[in-house]
């Protein structure tokens, strides 16, 4: 996009109070927030649920992995739909199924029911990207910059948030009280929106390319089911070998489909430019490295101290051990933007994923004390926080304002695809070195040393992608 262009794009926002966006932000924040406390609070209640339950824990493990599937279909197709139909529109469809996907699952008793009322909140995944696109599209340029990078850290602010909240649920209330929270948030910061925030301009209408949508959902759960479920099944098993080559062969037909098709789902020459690719393969090792955060911080302290690493801390400590690494997040938002301003998008990606070295490095050396856990995983934090502040500026930056929310819709998929790595190679790194505490068999210190240098070789390479991005006026990524 030109400058021209872009000077048009900015002169034809309206005039917006300061109260007035700060109303509209503080919704689609909650909205943001609350969608990503819903991937994660489930995660320390996981283990008591089959009893709970009276199911299985491999039809319990499926209230996880429906919303990863339904959430990584959802994320591209409602990008695309809001910048086809409008962005409120589609953002208001993300938050309205997080709240009816969440009061079902508070309703119910069955693990059927809950995997589908988890299936139903997996769709709120694409309220992130949605939020991003939207706020920066009706915010003055002097505004978009701050409410973009808080967005986008809710991404990592919930995360790091809903270990703790669900291990303080946990002591004392019902699980279902964490499904009432999500719905009763949900349904805020949907009423909010519907009240307060306007259509986005620049929708560019047209037919949506419905044969490339199914060839991009399937591929995506020939890929993802694997992931999720290999160190279940096997990863030399022939169903995982099937779904792998399923994904790669429908993969290449969809993207041969999406050159021909006259409304693509996804822009691919848009995707192969140089700034596009590097910030996405950079969001792709941001994403391993958060989530190899939560894995490789909150059963690490939780493992006994005759692990050789552990601190047999309760389920709410490991929980609290990542609190301030999500307030980190949170508070340096706005700092984040200013940075974008100030130094460049790129440059500051790269200072975020130095931060995530630092932090990672300082997890391989650091294991005496309990607050080292802490001091490391808060720079990790930082570093996530500062990174994705800088993500949707160089995606925004590098799109044309028609294709924004699809263009972020896509850089969250990716993300989220980096967490299913992490969750993937994460879990079997852990399950390939192991020490025997009592009847418990648990990852060695080793194997938690071995996944720590990943992440830190991961973030490393990160550091090279955002410096190989080219610099352009700061001013053009809000």
């Amino acid at each position: 996009m030109s400058v021209q262009a872009e000077t048009e794009v900015a002169s034809s926002k309206p005039a917006v109070s300061l109260a007035r966006s700060w109303v509209w932000l503080w919704f689609v924040a909650l909205g943001a927030l609350v969608v990503s406390l819903s991937q994660s609070i489930l995660i320390p209640v996981l283990p008591s649920l089959p009893a709970e339950l009276d199911a299985s824990p491999e039809s319990v493990q499926w209230m996880l992995t429906s919303t990863l599937l339904v959430g990584a279909i959802a994320v591209p197709f409602l990008g695309r739909l809001g910048d086809m139909f409008g962005k409120r529109l589609m953002l208001l469809i993300a938050i309205g199924a997080l709240t009816v996907g969440s009061l079902v699952s508070a309703l119910s008793n069955d693990v059927v029911t809950q995997i589908i009322g988890r299936a139903i909140q997996g769709i709120s995944l694409g309220a992130i990207p949605l939020g991003i696109s939207l706020l920066a599209t009706l915010l003055p340029r002097e505004r978009a910059g701050t409410a973009v990078a808080l967005i986008s850290s809710m991404l990592g602010v919930g995360g790091a948030l809903g270990l703790p909240l669900s291990g303080l649920v946990a002591q004392s209330l019902d699980f279902h009280a964490l499904f009432w929270i999500t719905t009763i948030a949900g349904a805020v910061s949907f009423l909010g929106i519907i009240l307060a925030l306007p259509e986005a301009p620049n929708r560019a209408g047209g037919r949506f390319d419905l044969l490339g949508a199914v060839l991009l959902a399937a591929a995506l759960v020939s890929l993802l089911l694997p992931l999720s479920q290999g160190n279940v099944w096997g990863w030399a098993s022939p169903g995982v070998i099937a779904l792998l080559v399923a994904a790669v062969v429908l993969f290449g037909i969809f993207g041969w489909w999406q050159t021909r098709a006259s409304s693509p789902v996804i822009d691919l020459a848009a995707l192969r430019r140089r700034p596009i690719l590097f910030t996405n393969l950079a969001s792709l090792l941001f994403g391993f490295a958060l989530f190899a955060s939560l894995i490789g911080t909150s059963s690490y302290v939780q493992a006994p101290v005759a692990s050789g690493y552990g601190f047999g801390s309760s389920q709410l400590v490991a929980g609290l051990t990542l609190l301030p690494s999500g307030l980190a997040m949170l508070v340096l938002s706005p700092v984040s933007a200013r940075l974008v301003a100030k130094i460049g998008a790129h440059w500051t990606l790269a200072l975020g994923a130095a931060f995530i070295m630092i932090g990672w490095l300082l997890r391989i050396v650091l294991t005496a004390e309990l607050w080292q856990i802490v001091v490391a995983a808060t720079i990790v934090g930082i570093g996530t926080g500062i990174g994705y502040a800088a993500m949707p500026s160089l995606i925004n930056m590098f799109s044309p304002p028609n294709e924004i929310a699809s263009a972020n819709s896509i850089n969250s998929l990716v993300r989220s695809l980096g967490s299913s790595l992490a969750s993937a190679f994460g879990g079997t790194i852990l399950a390939a070195a192991t020490v025997t505490v009592g009847p418990a068999v648990l990852p060695s210190l080793g194997a938690y040393q071995i996944l720590f240098a990943i992440c830190a070789v991961a973030a490393a390479l990160c550091i090279v992608l955002a410096l190989l991005i080219p610099a352009r006026r700061a001013s053009a990524a809000l």
